[in-house]
């Protein structure tokens, strides 16, 4: 055994995750079994599901996956009940389900908040409350990591209610905690920018978004967009022994975007927290419609 493996004991160790059969769950999924993990995936996309059900099964991983949706609280501790029956322990927990919708406040409904708390919020409250027990009566601490975004640590035009819901999961998840470090369980966040998937790509605004490589030279620090595997690699350390002291904070996976604040890397310009004049005057000089 290697000092990575040694250090991390994640060998034989069982994880909840939901949200898992696709985009950034996918790739979580897949890293922390590489490492050993037992995986319990709940995703309501059954075909992802099974698909990764089949690929994780022909690599010789024990896994669980199941189709349903987490906002549904029996189905989420249906979940939980199937692990308890397979192996009787939980020790990581990975909150991943999460979306939104992009519109001004003012033009939403109680009905749109309602949706965007439960699919974001909700059910990492029920999450957290079955998975807490468990750990804490197996005697061998555990990991909750849940993946929130950069929108709860920074205005966010047009998703008003989503990084509202956001910034709470981030507060719980300290204040949780707290309460839970006796029991030595520990509970992180994993907070990215834009990540290229499937579904954060139909948030993307404008003609070119952040795929664009000049786009991101100018908005991200570190001249790239985020991949997968970027978000990945905090999830495992957050679940291994690797951060055995480390709780109640979050990881910021986002190339710098977070530390930057509002400046910006102009070509021509550099550093900047505003727009040069040769960027404004160019826009002065596109025709209007």
């Amino acid at each position: 055994m290697g000092w990575f493996e040694e250090r991390a004991g994640l060998a034989g160790a069982v994880a909840v995750i939901t949200g898992g059969a696709g985009g950034l769950g996918e790739s979580i999924v897949r890293d922390l079994a590489a490492n050993g993990v037992r995986p319990a995936v709940l995703d309501i996309d059954a075909d992802a599901a099974e698909a990764l059900r089949s690929d994780l099964v022909a690599a010789g991983t024990e896994c669980l996956v199941h189709c349903g949706d987490v906002r549904d609280p029996a189905v989420l501790a249906g979940l939980f009940d199937a692990v308890d029956e397979r192996w009787g322990r939980v020790d990581i927990l990975v909150n991943i389900v999460g979306g939104t919708f992009r519109s001004p406040f003012v033009d939403t409904s109680p009905k749109g908040w309602d949706a965007l708390v439960r699919t974001n919020l909700s059910h990492v409250l029920q999450a957290c409350s079955l998975a807490v027990p468990r750990m804490r009566e197996g005697g061998r601490g555990g990991s909750i990591v849940n993946i929130t975004t950069i929108e709860a640590h920074r205005a966010a035009p047009g998703y008003a209610v989503y990084s509202a819901a956001k910034a709470t999961v981030e507060q719980f998840a300290r204040t949780l905690s707290v309460e839970v470090a006796p029991y030595g369980i520990r509970v992180n966040n994993v907070a990215p920018d834009f990540v290229p998937t499937p579904g954060l790509e139909k948030l993307a605004v404008g003609e070119h978004a952040l795929a664009d490589a000049t786009s991101a030279g100018i908005a991200i620090p570190m001249g790239r967009v985020g991949h997968v595997h970027d978000v990945s690699n905090c999830v495992v350390f957050l679940a291994s022994g690797l951060s055995s002291f480390v709780t109640g904070t979050t990881l910021h996976p986002d190339g710098g975007v977070l530390a930057s604040s509002g400046w910006f890397n102009w070509p021509g310009t550099g550093w900047a927290n505003y727009a040069p004049a040769s960027v404004l005057e160019g826009m002065s000089s596109v025709p209007a419609g």
